[in-house]
């Protein structure tokens, strides 16, 4: 009797066993799935999300098509927004038109996307898989600001009034 391991100790041990093997099956799980959310993430051109991307993916429109009136896009949403032509990054932004004016808005922050723009004005938005070529200029007339600020906050009652801030990142993105 001796030899023998008592039902407890034997029942403990496959625990112990069982619950090592279970932990490095999770670990495993959680492993492959991290490592396929990375591979998704990087063989994404465009943005995901809140995350910055490449090169916009779409149909690029066609010479004569781009809009000289956004006032077809609506108000305000979002699109996706590709500046620094030479080494593309991408972001989702949200988007106001005024008059048939396009603006983006980057509020007091100035992003990269922001500092991209400064080096380079040439832009490219992505709307409904339409990719359009773009001009960015920052607007820095108060006439400007105050309009854009009315439409800006009138749409969401947490946007701050970019007429309050000491600095104020909006461009106006027109033709090329």
């Amino acid at each position: 009797m001796a030899n023998m391991i008592s039902p407890t100790r034997s029942g403990a041990f496959l625990d112990r066993r069982m619950g090592s093997a279970r932990q490095g099956l999770s670990r495993r799980l959680q492993v492959g799935l991290l490592s396929t959310m990375v591979a998704g993430v990087l063989a994404c051109s465009g943005p995901l999300v809140v995350l910055p991307g490449g090169q916009l993916s779409g149909e690029l429109a066609e010479a004569g098509t781009v809009p000289t009136d956004w006032s077809v896009a609506g108000e305000y949403g979002f699109f996706k927004l590709e500046t620094r032509p030479s080494d593309p990054y991408s972001v989702n932004i949200a988007y106001t038109v005024v008059g048939g004016v396009l603006y983006a808005y980057a509020g007091a922050t100035e992003t990269q996307w922001v500092k991209n723009m400064e080096e380079d004005p040439r832009v490219i938005i992505g709307m409904e898989g339409t990719l359009y070529p773009l001009r960015a200029a920052r607007v820095t007339t108060p006439d400007e600001i105050e309009g854009f600020g009315v439409a800006w906050t009138s749409q969401n009652p947490f946007h701050r009034d970019p007429k309050d801030s000491d600095e104020v990142w909006l461009y106006r993105l027109g033709p090329r």
